[in-house]
């Protein structure tokens, strides 16, 4: 029988899975996964990250842009511990992940040696699925199992390996299960549930939809464009639902919550039916009349009825279960809430269509990008940090064609953009990348401009600069409404770090220098960082949102953006004129406390 050292029976286990790349950042305690990386050289490609948690985060949007997923390794004890951030970022999103954790020799283990800690215990709670093989023969076998149960679990599953494993050999026989791995056939909804949904459709005065990460993962974007055309429903999502259905698509109305436009929050309040399709937001808990009712779809059991309570459960495939509605139901008029919300929109879209060539300075969001929206190829790829750039990236980026988006989720990490852009750049080497970030949280990654450089990816890192961590700035300032503290960042030059890392840097404080710096970054086939000096303003408040108001409409240039009981009055919807509640609720909620214990972001 032919002998293979233990790490290497772990790279040729990745390998006979299709697995051709790998994250990470070598130590010492990893030297014999480092010896097999070597041997598969040609099989598989080695991105050396600069920080372990980069690597993570990198493994983690690997499935989110690709359906496929990533792996990556720490060395034991500070490498581990890097490894965190982007196991936590893959549990919250359900992203299917393997993380290669090394430990010290098994002699050196449990006798407080150098760099070593109770890794299988630590790592418990931040994966699906953790294991580490007593014996080398195990090693692949494990290996094998870290796949199906990341898959099976969706989510980060951790495999340890001790140094001395790694060397030993042991027999070459192991047989991967990667032929037995099949996409998830998830059940069509029973004749009765659909029947019961139907009835809802037919008596609802105001039904909407509300989509989210479930909806991308079934397919089903056209299912809801055909739902929201027989049914006149607007169509209202999660964050992570964006670009399921384009953006220019009349309904869609965009994102529920702080980070999403003014027509979606405002609507929200006065449905009285909810088709809630593959969507757990946890701020979804906040919206909603609360005698709303709610056909729910989903594939878990466990989410039904999570959120609000529901009238109609379907266990089913989303696209399954829209298009048997859709079959089984009958075509509505427009409803009054469908008319107001189309007119609401095409208000908010001209306000913001309005300042696309303003000259204020520092430049503001639209004119931006206006220019992201026309030179982004229709297959680009854009990887997005978290903060003030998720506000500007759900309302301005008009997603279409094949273009896709990645984020960090329900963790919401900063530092998330430019690891993603590595995937982007990795897994799809022939698409544009686009790196959208602001300044806060590009300073948390960016060595990895030296990764960027080194493969000679084809990146374009956009930093937004406006010297603040401006999602928290809004908070405290709207929220909390306490003064300013610990928000204000050093003003930097961004531009100067890039071209110190080999990529080429541009400082840009116009649209007009924008767009040449675009064109430049277009014609190469390397990265390159655009450090745009951003305004300090911050993006209008969806959450306030008092155009009653003189001073808000001052502040955020809204005269032309008319207040929802406009439109309400336009088109015939019963409201409570005082609280602007649609009448259906017996009685207002009152506004929640500012969240001062727990320090989510409601985004």
């Amino acid at each position: 029988m032919t002998k293979i050292n233990g790490a290497d029976a772990m790279l040729k286990v990745l390998y006979d899975w299709h697995i051709d790349h790998i994250y990470g950042f070598p130590g010492g305690s990893f030297d014999s996964s480092m010896n097999a990386i070597h041997d598969f050289k040609d099989k598989i490609k080695f991105i050396e990250v600069r920080h372990e948690e980069a690597g993570a985060l990198a493994a983690s949007a690997e499935y989110k842009l690709t359906g496929k997923l990533g792996v990556c390794f720490g060395s034991a004890g500070p490498g581990a511990a890097h490894l965190y951030n982007g196991l936590y970022d893959a549990k919250f999103d359900k992203t299917p992940m393997v993380a290669i954790v090394a430990n010290v020799p098994t002699s050196r283990q449990d006798i407080d040696f150098f760099q070593a800690f109770d890794e299988d215990k630590w790592f418990l709670d931040a994966s699906v699925w953790c294991a580490q093989p007593k014996t080398a023969d195990l090693i692949p076998t494990l290996m094998d199992e870290a796949i199906r149960q990341a898959y099976a679990k969706k989510g980060p599953a951790v495999l340890i390996i001790s140094k001395d494993l790694g060397w030993q050999k042991i027999d070459d026989n192991f047989r991967v299960t990667y032929q037995n791995h099949v996409k998830p056939n998830y059940a069509a909804p029973t004749k009765e549930s659909v029947e019961d949904a139907v009835k809802l459709l037919k008596e609802a005065k105001n039904p909407v939809v509300y989509f989210g990460n479930g909806a991308r993962e079934a397919d089903a974007g056209e299912e809801l464009k055909e739902f929201a055309n027989k049914f006149k429903t607007p169509l209202l999502s999660s964050y992570l639902g964006k670009g399921i259905v384009e953006d220019d698509f009349p309904a869609y109305m965009g994102t529920i919550g702080r980070i999403g436009s003014k027509a979606p929050n405002e609507i929200q309040s006065h449905t009285d039916l909810v088709v809630w399709v593959g969507n757990n937001s946890p701020f979804s808990v906040l919206w909603f009349p609360k005698d709303a009712k709610v056909i729910q779809i989903d594939v878990d059991s466990d989410k039904l009825g999570k959120r609000h309570s529901v009238d109609v459960s379907m266990l089913a495939d989303a696209k399954k279960a829209l298009r048997a509605i859709i079959d089984a139901g009958e075509d509505k008029e427009e409803t009054p809430l469908y008319k107001a919300a189309l007119a609401d929109r095409e208000n908010w879209d001209a306000w913001q269509d309005s300042f696309k060539d303003s000259k204020e300075m520092p430049v503001r969001p639209e004119p931006i990008w206006d220019v992201i929206n026309k030179e982004a190829a229709d297959n680009a790829v854009f990887a997005i940090d978290v903060g003030n750039v998720n506000m500007d990236h759900v309302r301005l980026l008009k997603m279409h064609d094949d273009q896709k988006w990645t984020t960090s989720g329900l963790h919401a990490t900063m530092g998330y953009g430019a690891p993603a852009a590595l995937t982007a750049a990795t897994v799809y080497p022939d698409r544009e990348v686009w790196e959208l970030a602001g300044d806060g949280g590009f300073a948390m990654m960016s060595q990895e401009l030296l990764t960027m450089a080194r493969y000679n990816m084809h990146v374009l890192n956009i930093v937004f600069s406006n010297d603040t961590l401006g999602y928290i700035q809004a908070e405290q300032e709207d929220e909390s409404n306490q003064p300013l503290s610990g928000v204000l960042i050093p003003g930097n030059d961004w531009a100067k770090v890039a071209e110190g890392m080999n990529v080429k840097g541009y400082t840009v404080r116009t649209k007009e220098e924008f767009e040449k710096a675009v064109k430049e970054w277009k014609q190469t086939d390397g990265p390159a960082l655009i450090d745009i000096k951003y305004t300090h303003e911050m993006p209008y408040s969806t959450e306030l949102n008092t155009l009653d108001d003189p001073a808000f409409v001052k502040k955020y240039q809204a005269e032309d953006l008319k207040p929802f009981s406009y439109f309400a009055e336009k088109y015939g919807i019963a409201t409570d004129a005082a609280s602007g509640a649609s009448q259906h609720e017996e009685e207002a909620e009152p506004d929640p406390e500012p969240d001062t214990t727990s320090g989510a972001s409601q985004h």
